[in-house]
């Protein structure tokens, strides 16, 4: 009996340090992005008003491409862009044949939406609205489960083309497009 001991606390040992391995920090790029214009993505909705031309003016989806489609000028880039860009491109094309001087105005209708999973009262797919944190979109999906690890979470987000995930506070706030996992607390 005496010599299971030992080994008992060497495999505890190791399962603890295994578990402290899957532990990911947020990257620092996850709070840089807060400080940035916001760019657009596949599943924005935006309005865009072309003063003076009612055919033109019109709320547009960016399609799983990166684009939008407007009349006479066709698809025009918008994954990346921030909407001041986007206005710019719009305008752009427009000088090319069609207006002299489009006075061209872009706002986000609808940003695209957050995925709350794990550990909540009903994961699923939520609206973003600016200023949404994790507790805040936690509670919009039902709460946390009784056994829910209600510290920290795991969010996984695109940040310039590149999908990170990191483990963030519940009190830090969540980006469109964010994937929020609530993980299960051990004891």
């Amino acid at each position: 009996m005496k010599s299971t001991a030992p080994l008992f606390r060497a495999l505890l040992a190791v399962s603890l340090l295994a578990g402290c391995s899957s532990y990911r920090p947020a990257p620092a790029a996850f709070h840089k992005m807060l400080d940035h214009p916001y760019r657009l993505g596949a599943g924005d909705r935006v309005r865009v008003t072309v003063f003076e031309q009612e055919g033109l003016t019109n709320v547009y989806s960016v399609d799983q491409s990166g684009y939008l489609s407007i009349p006479l000028v066709g698809a025009v880039p918008a994954r990346g862009h921030t909407a001041q860009q986007l206005e710019g491109e719009i305008a752009d094309k427009l000088r090319q044949g069609y207006l002299r001087d489009p006075d061209v105005s872009v706002e986000i209708d609808r940003y695209r939406p957050i995925f709350i999973m794990g550990e909540v009262g009903a994961a699923g797919q939520y609206s973003y609205v600016p200023g949404l944190t994790v507790q805040k979109a936690i509670a919009i999906a039902g709460g946390f489960s009784p056994r829910a690890n209600q510290e920290s979470v795991d969010i996984t987000r695109d940040i310039n083309g590149k999908v990170m995930t990191g483990r963030v506070a519940t009190s830090d706030p969540l980006l469109p497009g964010d994937t929020v996992y609530v993980r299960e607390r051990l004891f």
